[in-house]
C-alpha cells in the first residue's frame, strides 16, 4: 500500500484527522504567499501529537539560512523539504547544516522533467514529482494542476519518491494504479477554501488509499 503525505496542514483538528488516519508524512509550510503558511513558532505547537508516529516535513521554497536555522530549533523536522529553484549544490548546503534528510519537489509538464531527479539523488532522502505551475504563478505547487501519471510507470530512481498535484479522494486510486508511486502528496485536495484544510476529506483520502 502506498503511504500518504497530509501537506499544509494549519490546524490541530487537520493534524489529529491526518494522525488518526494513518499518514505517515505531515507537512508544514513556511512560503509566506502560501494560503498555508505557518510560523515556525505556530507549526511546533501543532506537530507534538504528530511527533514519533507521522514524519515531520517542514516545507520551504528557496529558504536562507536563517530560516533553516529557525526551523532546526524550534520544529526540529524529520525532514525538510525543498520546493524552489534551489540547486543540488544548495541542497547539500542545507542538509549539511541542518542535520536533516531532504525531500526535493521537481516541477514535471512530461517524461524529461523526470532527468533532474538524477543530479539530486545522492543529496536526498525522497524525490518528489509535482505538476509544473503555470507561468508567472507565485506559487511552485498546492493548486490542484496535474501531469499524466504514467510517465512514471516502470521507472526506478534511487530514491523513494511522492507523487503531488491535482490529488483528492475520487482520483488518487487511479493515480496509483496508473504512476505505480510509493508516496501520494495531497495538499489542495483535501481543502473546502484555499488553505482550509478538511478533517473528513483527509479521511476520505486516507481511506481511498487503503482501499486502492
Amino acid at each position: 500500500m502506498a503511504k500518504v503525505k497530509i501537506c499544509g496542514l494549519s490546524t490541530p483538528e487537520t493534524v489529529a484527522a491526518a494522525v488518526d488516519g494513518g499518514a505517515a508524512f505531515l507537512g508544514f509550510n513556511f512560503f509566506p504567499p502560501s494560503p498555508r503558511y505557518l510560523t515556525p513558532d505556530a507549526a511546533a505547537r501543532l506537530a507534538p501529537p504528530a511527533r514519533g508516529k507521522a514524519v515531520i516535513v517542514a516545507v520551504t521554497v528557496d529558504p536562507d539560512n536563517d530560516l533553516i536555522d529557525q526551523l532546526v530549533a524550534v520544529l526540529k523536522p524529520d525532514l525538510i523539504q525543498l520546493h524552489g529553484k534551489e540547486t543540488p549544490a544548495r541542497g547539500q548546503e542545507i542538509a549539511t547544516r541542518s542535520g536533516i534528510g531532504l525531500i526535493r519537489a521537481l516541477p514535471v509538464s512530461d517524461s524529461g522533467d523526470l532527468d533532474a531527479a538524477r543530479a539530486w539523488e545522492p543529496v536526498v532522502e525522497h524525490l518528489m514529482f509535482d505538476a509544473r505551475p503555470p507561468e508567472g504563478s507565485a506559487l511552485p505547487g498546492g493548486m490542484g494542476a496535474r501531469f499524466d501519471w504514467t510517465i512514471l510507470a516502470g521507472r526506478r530512481f534511487a530514491r523513494p519518491y511522492l507523487l503531488a498535484g491535482g490529488l483528492d479522494p475520487w482520483n488518487v486510486g487511479e493515480a496509483m494504479r496508473l504512476s505505480g508511486a510509493p508516496i501520494m502528496d495531497v495538499s489542495s485536495g483535501v481543502e473546502r477554501g484555499p488553505g482550509i484544510k478538511d478533517p473528513l476529506l483527509i479521511s476520505a483520502f486516507l481511506e481511498a488509499v487503503r482501499r486502492a
